[in-house]
């Protein structure tokens, strides 16, 4: 995707609805990404864009009720419904942090070895991973810490890794 306005509109996977929380239309979030799930912001939910109106929970089990979903059963019926927030929308990243959107496609080397291609970035229990389709056709798993991960470049689109570090040196 190009740079700019289109870049603005781009939709960032926030969860999915879960089951239903108690009566006002609240329901659980499967698989959040917790800072985009604040009161105030703009989603689409099922094809609708409406807005966060309530948000309770944890950042691991977040609840929230979108506007237009006022009972139980329109939290149900919402049910395996993906939940997505505009790029625009999204809070400003520190230093050091990147949407996984930003990372999939990314060309990995390590100094000016190509390695492989970023396809997905996974959430392990400490860190999150990336999975990587090395040139050669398999699968390498760097995890995404400073001794591993020397730089990302964005604008350059690339990620640059230890092989060394990951036992992968020679």
């Amino acid at each position: 995707m190009s740079s700019g306005a289109a870049a603005d509109d781009e939709l960032l996977s926030a969860g999915r609805v879960g089951r239903a929380h108690g009566l006002d239309g609240s329901f659980h979030v499967t698989r959040p990404r917790s800072r985009l799930l604040t009161v105030g912001t703009p989603v689409v939910v099922a094809g609708r864009r409406t807005e966060i109106v309530r948000r309770a929970g944890t950042d691991e089990k977040p609840i929230v009720r979108v506007a237009g979903c006022e009972d139980r059963n329109a939290a149900e019926a919402l049910r395996g419904a993906d939940i997505a927030v505009p790029r625009s929308a999204a809070p400003p990243l520190g230093e050091g942090e990147w949407l996984v959107e930003d990372l999939e496609g990314l060309a990995v080397l390590d100094g000016e070895r190509e390695v492989g291609t970023v396809e997905r970035v996974l959430p392990y229990p400490s860190c999150e991973v990336l999975q990587v389709r090395r040139v050669d056709g398999r699968e390498l798993l760097v995890p995404l810490v400073s001794d591993a991960v020397r730089e990302v470049d964005l604008a350059a689109g690339r990620i640059d890794v230890d092989l060394a570090f990951l036992g992968e040196a020679g």
